[in-house]
């Protein structure tokens, strides 16, 4: 892609990379301005369908070219994108940027299936561009320290996590009720953060089995094919013979707005991110040695964009395909199992 350099005295200085919106919602625009933030690339085109949106992201970022599609954002010859759109357009859009030679950073879920991630995952290896997915939890401070710690072995072995994502709203678009369009319910919105929490501070470790439980307007799911879950419990059992339990949902008569938490235990200790007074965004990390416990993060934290400057700065670091991507199949198949698809 752009190989063009800046002239400075008698150096030259590599150019910023160019990236280009497709989608400019509320989390389309936050994440603008976290890629912003980094002063590491310049935003070159904007497109969305509403033009009310697409002038306000404009407003960031004045010099943007507005254009319709994400072809006309990748004739414009740009070094990446971020695609903010409906679940069921990510896996396709972003094969056809990676396979123009665009990096990409999407909204997730990357796709609705484990076929649909592979696809994505493989096109981004073909084309040796660099592939990045908004798995936004585990760049908060809290799940960092933990995942640190973990690392250490301090805890022994790991043999049991809890996770829990329970919102007390829903969706405000109808296309997340949609299966064809979303995927699945809260699973496909929710569950998957977690799934990749449990697997990423795991570092990847092979999944030996996965039951799981979906249930709609509080009685079993029924027709998968014509409605969405908005509660799931789920049991997935690893190779290690560790076992992680989750449950998620959508308008849970919960008593606060969320209730949101990861923990584990191990044979040493335990660690456990949890939110805060029902906070979206306020989350406390711990760790516990049997009654007593330490606190390892507190809020203020201004996590929310930080999976985007990570892409952001990597992009601009030059960094090409990472092998890791392939742990986003890893967490698709465990959903597909979830869904017993």
């Amino acid at each position: 892609m752009q190989q063009a350099v800046l002239e400075t005295g008698s150096e030259a200085a590599p150019a910023r990379p160019r990236v280009g919106f497709l989608g400019v919602g509320w989390i389309g625009r936050h994440r603008m301005q976290a890629i912003l933030g980094t002063g590491a690339v310049d935003v070159a085109a904007i497109a969305d369908p509403s033009p009310a949106m697409a002038a306000e992201a404009g407003k960031s970022a004045p010099g943007a070219q507005q254009v319709a599609t994400l072809d006309e954002i990748l004739d414009l010859g740009v070094d990446g994108v971020v695609i903010a759109t409906p679940s069921a357009m990510h896996a396709e859009q972003s094969i056809r940027a990676l396979e123009r030679g665009v990096a990409v950073f999407c909204q997730k879920p990357l796709g609705r299936t484990a076929a649909e991630v592979q696809a994505v995952v493989d096109a981004a290896r073909r084309s040796d561009r660099l592939l990045g997915v908004d798995l936004s939890y585990r760049f908060t401070e809290g799940m960092r320290r933990i995942r640190e710690v973990i690392g250490t072995g301090e805890l022994g072995p790991i043999y049991a996590v809890d996770l829990v994502f329970h919102n007390a709203y829903g969706p405000d678009k109808p296309w997340f009720y949609d299966p064809v369009l979303s995927g699945g319910g809260c699973v496909m919105d929710l569950g998957v953060h977690l799934v990749d929490l449990a697997l990423w501070t795991l570092n990847s470790p092979g999944v030996a089995g996965v039951t799981g439980k979906l249930f709609a307007g509080g009685a079993p799911l029924q027709d998968p094919a014509s409605q969405v879950e908005d509660y799931a419990v789920a049991t997935v059992t690893l190779e290690t013979g560790a076992v992680v339990q989750l449950a998620c949902s959508w308008r849970l008569q919960a008593g606060c707005d969320a209730m949101i938490s990861a923990t584990f235990y191990g044979t040493q200790g335990g660690l456990s991110l949890r939110n805060v007074n029902g906070s979206f965004y306020d989350f406390t990390a711990e760790r516990y040695r049997g009654t007593s416990r330490e606190t390892l993060a507190v809020p203020p934290d201004e996590w929310g964009g930080r999976a985007a400057a990570d892409w952001a700065s990597r992009l601009a670091a030059g960094e090409r395909f990472d092998p890791a991507a392939e742990h986003l199949v890893g967490v698709a198949r465990v959903l597909d199992s979830i869904y017993g698809r």
